[in-house]
């Protein structure tokens, strides 16, 4: 019995002597951050698969970008302007206009590999660019986007937003075909 009196007070003296250091902890732990706003949500979402699509532009070497793993697929660069293209449906729709991409851009319009990647940077620009325009007001307006009910800004930023992912993921495909890793999937330095 003693000996359990003894540590029950040896724990008591450690919790004692332990409390200054946690208040002093929580005291300088910053408190969270506040959600983020539904644009400012968007927003982050646009620019990370942007900032991944630019990245494989910048990163693939020129000689890689007609590669294809199949006769019907496109190429690497097509299917990497594709999905930056795509990001005018979105733009477009917002102002009011046309998209001015029925599904790809020229190829022959954009031939170096500086010429994709400052398309790629264009496209993810000024989407970013129209979302902080719009704000949370902006992005929940209705607008017709060619299917059979109107959709929100917002929503039609999301599924482009997606459609981007998904392109980028088999961009990564690609990459690891040619026995090559992309760049978000190397360690950080």
């Amino acid at each position: 019995m003693k000996k359990l009196f003894c540590l029950a007070g040896i724990a008591l003296a450690a919790a004692f002597l332990a409390l200054p250091a946690l208040a002093q902890d929580a005291a300088t732990k910053a408190p969270p951050k506040p959600a983020p706003s539904p644009s400012q949500a968007i927003l982050e979402s646009w620019n990370d698969i942007g900032r991944k699509l630019i990245a494989i532009a910048e990163d693939l070497p020129e000689d890689k970008y007609d590669y294809k793993p199949h006769p019907d697929s496109r190429t690497f660069v097509g299917n990497l302007l594709h999905a930056s293209a795509s990001m005018y449906f979105f733009t477009d729709t917002a102002d009011g206009k046309k998209a001015r991409y029925g599904d790809d851009p020229k190829r022959d319009e954009i031939k170096t590999k500086a010429q994709v990647v400052a398309f790629v940077k264009k496209c993810v620009e000024d989407g970013a660019a129209v979302i902080k325009a719009k704000g949370d007001k902006g992005l929940n307006a209705e607008v017709e986007a060619g299917g059979p009910a109107k959709t929100r800004l917002s929503d039609l930023a999301n599924g482009l937003i997606e459609h981007s992912g998904e392109h980028y993921g088999q961009l990564v495909v690609y990459y690891r075909i040619n026995g090559m890793v992309p760049p978000e999937s190397r360690p950080k330095k």
